[in-house]
């Protein structure tokens, strides 16, 4: 019985919408102190059963993305770009190692942006992301993104107050063009509390395997949290769009952060429903001279 429970359970929540329940409307005041780190809306209620859910849905995954990339071939220009964002150890790179790991390497384009060099820097602020936009058929992952430049920039006063306001404008018609280009956005803020990015931190310190991840500035970076919070909070209500809307995630938890993250993808790959392009060949014919030989 308890297993035809459970069964129900998960069909049920297979039908659930977690885009609906984690999007952020856009337009209005995003206030992040709002919004849970530790919640676990819809989906597994434990970390046993979210792992395993996990790996069930990135079975599901690894089929629509090898369906995606192989559509492409036969003149599908549709892709999709995975946007993560969030604080330090929020999770981007584990994201992408726990969830993007069942796909196919061959039909992904992983990005991770860092600060800007002084040949980036010479151009426009989109000109390095737009190099390194998903082709059709393809799987993007940007590990921090475009936004970088209304989050550091706004909170470091990297460029002029009214230079950042137009950037906003600039981003939504950036990604405007996208969705228009066939491109499926599905942009993540990792939420995590002050005290987890604590906790995460020292736990970096612990373990000498994790030393290159550490840098003393993560120490003086947190003193920025407040700034940073609203830096996010402003970027969420203007640029969370109707073709292109922002997702929080909850992801003090970490398993249920992949979770989360895997779900919104199977939901938006599942609506793209792409298929494997029929032979234009002679399938019979093929067998019969393979079989000749």
């Amino acid at each position: 019985m308890a297993g035809k429970n459970a069964k129900r359970k998960s069909e049920k929540e297979d039908k659930a919408d977690l885009s609906g329940l984690l999007r952020v409307p856009g337009g209005e005041p995003v206030d992040l102190s709002s919004f849970g780190t530790r919640s676990v809306p819809l989906g597994p209620g434990s970390k046993v059963a979210g792992l395993s859910d996990t790996t069930r849905i990135g079975e599901h995954l690894a089929d629509l993305q090898e369906r995606l990339f192989a559509a492409s071939t036969a003149g599908d220009r549709r892709r999709v770009l995975l946007v993560l964002q969030g604080m330090d150890t929020s999770g981007k790179g584990g994201t992408i190692k726990h969830v993007i790991g069942f796909c196919n390497p061959s039909g992904c384009r992983v990005r991770a942006f860092k600060a800007p060099t002084p040949e980036e820097r010479a151009h426009h602020f989109l000109w390095r992301v737009e190099k390194s936009l998903p082709h059709p058929g393809e799987l993007g992952i940007f590990d921090r993104s475009h936004y970088e430049d209304v989050l550091v920039a706004r909170v470091r006063e990297l460029a002029p107050r009214d230079e950042i306001e137009r950037r906003y404008d600039e981003i939504n018609a950036f990604e405007k063009s996208l969705t228009d280009d066939g491109t499926t956005l599905i942009k993540c803020f990792l939420h995590i509390s002050f005290e987890e990015q604590r906790d995460r931190l020292l736990k970096r310190l612990d373990r000498p395997d994790k030393h290159w991840k550490f840098s003393p500035s993560d120490i003086d970076d947190r003193a920025l949290w407040p700034a940073f919070q609203e830096a996010y909070g402003i970027a969420l209500e203007r640029c969370s769009t109707s073709y292109a809307p922002w997702y929080v995630i909850p992801s003090d938890r970490k398993w249920y952060r992949n979770w989360a993250v895997g779900r919104l993808l199977l939901e938006h790959l599942g609506a793209l429903d792409p298929q494997y392009p029929k032979a234009d060949f002679d399938i019979e014919a093929c067998r019969r001279r393979l079989l000749a030989r």
